[in-house]
């Protein structure tokens, strides 16, 4: 019987990619759903023979614990060379889009406080 093996929601698609070549490369028949127009699908990819669930959750924890790894390694080089991404700097990147969000922010705060500013009358 098949079985829920590695959700898709959220994936970029080079990991998806990475975890697709690693069960085909174990011979794992594996096949995926979409989650659709809608989204109310599961976006998946479904092991056909659940005796091999074992083997292939240990290949994608695995590749998880590499891949995060690889990803933190990454990260501390950027912040040892003072290039990682950080609230300042992409607020300072993109200086309008910030103010627009401070607007739109101010905007929903009034419109939430008016009726008790008037009830207060």
């Amino acid at each position: 019987m098949a079985v829920l093996l590695f959700h898709l929601r959220n994936v970029p698609e080079e990991e998806a990619e990475a975890v697709r070549r690693l069960l085909d490369e174990h011979g794992l028949a594996t096949f995926e759903t979409r989650a659709g127009f809608w989204g109310l699908g599961v976006a998946a990819i479904w092991l056909r023979d659940s005796d091999e669930l074992p083997q292939a959750r240990a290949l994608i924890d695995d590749y998880q614990q590499t891949l995060g790894e690889q990803v933190r390694r990454e990260h501390d080089a950027l912040v040892e060379r003072g290039e990682a991404p950080t609230l300042w700097r992409r607020l300072m990147r993109q200086p309008i889009r910030t103010l627009l969000f401070a607007l739109l922010a101010a905007a929903v705060l009034a419109l939430s406080l008016v009726p008790f500013v008037w009830l207060t009358d």
